[in-house]
């Protein structure tokens, strides 16, 4: 049986679009259930309406406080089935009673190998203006503290002085569309547990290693399909 799961974005919807694509050429097993918005005409609307998936649109704006709106966010998704609640682009933090209702059952991806340029959102352009000459990309779990969860997989890619944010937030993207579902079905088949001490492990399926482009590092390996 598919993998229940709710689509949580704000704006374009690429993440959630390369999670469509792979999940309509059943290379990933999940159901998406919804896909929430809270920004009036974001283009993640659009791509779900494209896709035949259900959509909400609940303008955050419309609400006196975080909690208030989170409560009605966290109902919609409860009421969708969905089992894994996914972050992809989601541009607000989450309140503790949100999260409380979802426990481990949360996930993003943040476009940094956290915890370097972690809670901000401009990890692409900071990692540039510090000169790092590796960033990249991680899915993680959600807790209360901003992009501090436990790691589920990351990918290195170079960053060179030659980049602009255009050119290195490509070549993040590119991994992005590729980790994000590799996570979501290694949760779909189980695989995952949690330790006490932080540690996310893996199951091992004697799965064929996916090719990754020469200059880029991801672990744990991609699997054949991602």
């Amino acid at each position: 049986m598919s993998l229940p799961i709710a689509i949580v974005a704000s704006g374009n919807g690429t993440n959630a679009q390369a999670m469509i694509d792979l999940m309509k050429a059943g290379v990933l097993d999940v159901d998406i259930r919804l896909i929430f918005c809270n920004r009036p005409g974001a283009k993640v609307l659009a791509r779900a309406e494209a896709a035949g998936i259900p959509s909400m649109m609940v303008d955050h704006k419309a609400y006196a406080s975080r909690e208030e709106f989170d409560r009605v966010m966290a109902k919609a998704l409860q009421d969708s089935g969905a089992e894994i609640i996914v972050l992809a682009g989601y541009m607000r933090l989450l309140t503790e009673d949100f999260l409380k209702a979802f426990p481990r059952r949360v996930v993003n991806l943040h476009p940094s190998l956290l915890p370097a340029f972690g809670g901000g959102v401009h990890a692409g352009p900071d990692a540039l203006a510090y000169g790092v000459k590796i960033t990249g990309c991680t899915v993680h779990f959600v807790d209360m503290k901003v992009d501090s969860g436990p790691v589920i997989i990351q990918a290195a890619v170079p960053c060179s002085a030659e980049d602009d944010e255009d050119s290195l937030m490509t070549r993040i993207h590119e991994m992005e569309h590729r980790i994000y579902p590799q996570a979501l079905q290694w949760l779909a088949e189980g695989r995952l547990s949690i330790s006490g001490d932080r540690h996310v492990r893996i199951s091992p399926a004697g799965r064929e290693r996916a090719e990754i482009p020469a200059d880029c590092f991801v672990w744990p390996p991609l699997e054949k399909g991602y």
